[in-house]
């Protein structure tokens, strides 16, 4: 019973790590580049989620201070003001990227690395 309690309050800790896994699995194993870059985002879901979980208190609130000065417990805002942030950046490489496997389809007539990898050898077996 001890071992369920740890699984679940650390619930979040093992998802984040578990979608980092699937996304560090869909970039190592495909060929296709938009699948590629699909396991880099759940990669980056996953450490957005592991970040957003840090800052999470058990009990606490919005870090609102009133006056009168209460103890308070409250959730550290920092990680999600950088969250934010980090997800600006995701979409700004994620619609880059998709613009240069545009240009990779128009020069070489697929997305798949192994064909591309062919094509630039010349045919050659390697």
């Amino acid at each position: 019973m001890d071992m369920l309690q740890v699984i679940i309050d650390n619930i979040n800790y093992i998802g984040s790590a578990f979608l980092f896994v699937i996304g560090l699995y869909t970039v190592l194993t495909h060929s296709n580049l938009l699948k590629k870059i699909i396991g880099v985002n759940i990669m980056e879901t996953s450490v957005f989620l592991f970040f957003v979980s840090i800052g999470y208190v058990f009990g606490g609130q919005s870090p609102i201070l009133e006056i009168g000065g209460s103890k308070t417990i409250y959730v550290n805002p920092l990680p999600s003001a950088m969250i934010l942030t980090g997800i600006v950046v995701a979409v700004s490489i994620t619609a880059y990227t998709l613009s240069i496997i545009i240009k990779i389809y128009d020069a070489y007539g697929t997305i798949e690395l192994d064909e591309i990898m062919k094509i630039r050898s010349g045919g050659r077996n390697e």
